[in-house]
């Protein structure tokens, strides 16, 4: 199985589990900003390493998802 599994899409599977975490840490029953900012900085440090193997919609995409993070983040942090 692991001769068919490419790094890239485990990348991507990576990125879309980081982001669910990252999102389900923002929500007011589960809050761990701690968490959720380990999320988005994953998330900025691995969308850049995904560039060159995967179609610009799923980078702009992810680029989406991690700043709406980042907005929702910051809402958190100001509702203390």
């Amino acid at each position: 199985q692991l001769k068919k599994l490419k790094v890239s899409d485990l990348l991507i599977q990576t990125l879309y589990t980081v982001s669910s975490l990252g999102y389900s840490r923002l929500a007011t029953e589960n809050r761990d900003l701690d968490q959720a900012k380990l999320a988005i900085e994953a998330m900025r440090a691995l969308i850049p390493v995904l560039a060159e193997s995967v179609p610009e919609e799923v980078l702009s995409d992810f680029n989406q998802v991690m700043s709406n993070m980042q907005l929702a983040y910051a809402k958190a942090v100001a509702e203390g």
